[in-house]
């Protein structure tokens, strides 16, 4: 005896909602999703100054570390051809050696680039500066307070001011000097 298979009919349901379905999870989605940003480089750019006002005071040599990138990719401190790791190390010195000395002999960072520099070594070299001073800062916070300057006990608003008259970040980024060949 052979039992027959009887053919039934698949079920059947409605497609009419998926739409609306599919296109609330993708809004609940685009929705909750945090998106990463690139943010750019903080700078204060200074006000913009016309040249009748401007008015330049020499700065002496033991206050100015020139650092000089030119488009080959060399980078020259004081006129010497140095490492971009070692800038920060020749700084930390200097910045130290100037902590109790009032504002106007403070050290002067010059950076100055060529128009052909790679993008990528600027922002190197910029780093390797604002490190410099950020240590010598952190280890003035340590030596004080005991505590870093971005530690999870921050540092009180008049700490902070103390820190920014004793080490204060003084970067210059000069337009490149135009040769006439």
């Amino acid at each position: 005896m052979l039992i027959k298979k009887k053919n039934r009919q698949g079920g059947e349901f409605s497609t009419a909602s998926m739409a609306d379905i599919t296109f609330l999870l993708l809004l609940f989605f685009l929705v909750s999703t945090n998106i990463d940003v690139d943010t750019g480089i903080g700078l204060a750019l200074p006000q913009y100054v016309p040249p009748e006002e401007q008015n330049f005071a020499p700065i002496s040599k033991d206050r100015l570390a020139a650092i000089s990138v030119n488009s080959n990719g060399d980078v020259l401190l004081n006129k010497k051809i140095i490492a971009i790791p070692q800038i920060k190390e020749n700084l930390t010195g200097r910045i130290r050696s100037k902590i109790d000395l009032p504002k106007k002999k403070k050290l002067v960072v010059s950076i100055k680039t060529d128009r052909q520099t790679n993008y990528d070594l600027y922002i190197r070299t910029l780093d390797q500066v604002k490190g410099a001073f950020f240590e010598v800062r952190d280890e003035y916070a340590l030596n004080h307070w005991g505590k870093k300057t971005h530690s999870s006990d921050q540092l009180t608003k008049e700490q902070m001011q103390e820190l920014k008259d004793k080490i204060p970040i003084i970067i210059s980024i000069a337009e490149p000097e135009q040769i006439n060949k």
